[in-house]
């Protein structure tokens, strides 16, 4: 279990950013294989693991995303979803984790096997509730547009979100941040919001703080994925102090997607020095080969974290999370 003189027993310990798409497990990964007759690459958990699992530094976000491979192969049909979506629901148990909200992109878990997207927001979603009623642990759900495959296929996306709007509390805004700009989501985001859904964006992660701007001043997200380039804004930091803008701050994927060179470089001590609501989140545990309390014990450290910093993540998880007072009120109790 964690050490926990880097965590406050006093607060719950959340995770608000982990892909239930990046968190397949490799056995689960080889028994679904052998059951489908995949050409998996191996047949062992240890053969397998350096074809999912990230070792080095990638060449930026997407060369880190084509890791999900053979986790989205695996995805062959309907209960194969569900599967996936209940073992995030134990595997978050297991860690010890009081709340996570689990994310998902419908349109990336369907595409490799033909799926209807609308059946895999149906199948993540059952999973998810009966993991919740066996497991001790309160779990929301967050939908991902890919904006990757452009404005036409998030649509697609969006339908299939929106069918079980009220199973969802926000939506997301992930992968080619480059190429595929906030700005051509516009209409799908102003939906969501007509939803009653929250709003997070994958912003300023392998781009300039325009794109963080742009997130929150036109999409109105109120929590931010990465977010690493705000530290080369100043008027930016201080607007999201004063908005009370959250920040998902994912120590190891960043530099596992070489957005920086190493932990020390890492932004996520300014920004709880300046007083932001910053947080830290395991993104794509199993990629990644960790889990939350790697990323308190070894990566919060490494990136020149006081154990007071790592509190204060703590406190500003519960105050950013997808949660209504009571909620949260539960929470504490």
């Amino acid at each position: 279990m964690m050490d926990e003189h880097w965590i406050d027993p006093t607060i719950p310990l959340i995770d608000l950013h982990r892909h239930l798409d990046g968190n397949v497990r490799l056995e689960t990964i080889l028994d679904l294989g052998r059951q489908h007759n995949l050409p998996l690459p191996a047949w062992d958990v240890e053969g397998l693991r350096p074809h999912i699992q990230v070792s080095d530094p990638q060449i930026g976000v997407m060369a880190f995303i084509t890791k999900f491979k053979w986790l989205t192969a695996v995805m062959v049909d309907y209960e194969a979803c569900r599967r996936i979506a209940y073992e995030n629901v134990e595997d978050a148990w297991s860690e010890g984790i009081h709340y996570i909200e689990l994310r998902f992109s419908p349109w990336f878990m369907a595409e490799s096997n033909g799926l209807d997207p609308l059946g895999v927001v149906e199948a993540v979603l059952d999973g998810i509730k009966i993991g919740s009623q066996d497991f001790e642990i309160k779990v929301n759900v967050i939908g991902i547009l890919s904006r990757t495959y452009g404005p036409e296929k998030t649509l697609v996306e969006l339908e299939a979100l929106l069918a079980q709007r009220d199973h969802i509390v926000a939506l997301d805004l992930a992968g080619d941040e480059v190429k595929q700009p906030g700005e051509l989501f516009r209409d799908h985001f102003r939906r969501a919001r007509e939803a009653g859904w929250m709003i997070t964006v994958h912003a300023g992660e392998g781009t300039n703080p325009e794109s963080i701007w742009q997130a929150i001043r036109e999409l109105e997200a109120s929590r931010i994925g990465h977010a690493l380039a705000a530290i080369e804004d100043p008027a930016l930091m201080d607007f999201m102090l004063e908005h009370q803008i959250g920040i998902e701050s994912n120590l190891t994927s960043n530099v596992q997607t070489s957005s920086i060179p190493n932990y020390i470089n890492h932004p996520l001590r300014f920004f709880l020095d300046h007083g932001l609501l910053a947080t830290i989140n395991t993104d794509d545990p199993v990629i990644s080969n960790i889990d939350l309390q790697h990323e308190f014990q070894i990566a919060a450290p490494a990136a020149g974290l006081t154990i007071e910093h790592c509190h204060q993540a703590q406190r500003n998880a519960l105050t950013i999370a997808f949660l209504t007072p009571e909620e949260k009120d539960t929470l504490l109790t």
